[in-house]
């Protein structure tokens, strides 16, 4: 099972160049404490950064699973933050990466 056995977590310059820190930070936080252990997560797990009502909430889903979770926090959304977000266990090396950054590995 993927994300268990973690031995560094990067981002990659797609994101921490249209990301702040608080909010590249808040993908760990949601994998450590809300799906790690509690679904048994793929290589490659996917996000969304959504719009609610101004502030940011996050949706993640992984293809075998039915179920969408979204997270609602109140840092300010901002239109210009990429839409969708991978992140990918490599034998615990995890990395945050955009969609456009993921289909060129």
């Amino acid at each position: 099972m993927a994300f268990t056995n973690t031995k560094g977590r990067y981002a990659s310059f797609g994101i921490v160049t249209s990301l702040p820190d608080e909010v590249i930070d808040t993908f760990w936080y949601i994998i450590d404490n809300f799906l790690k252990d509690t679904f048994p997560l793929e290589n490659l797990i996917q996000f969304e950064l959504l719009n609610n009502n101004g502030k940011l909430t996050y949706r993640f889903s992984e293809a075998h699973l039915d179920t969408l979770i979204s997270f609602d926090f109140t840092y300010k959304f901002n239109p210009f933050y990429p839409r969708t977000i991978y992140i990918t266990d490599n034998n615990g090396k995890e990395t945050i990466m955009l969609a456009d950054e993921y289909s060129i590995m």
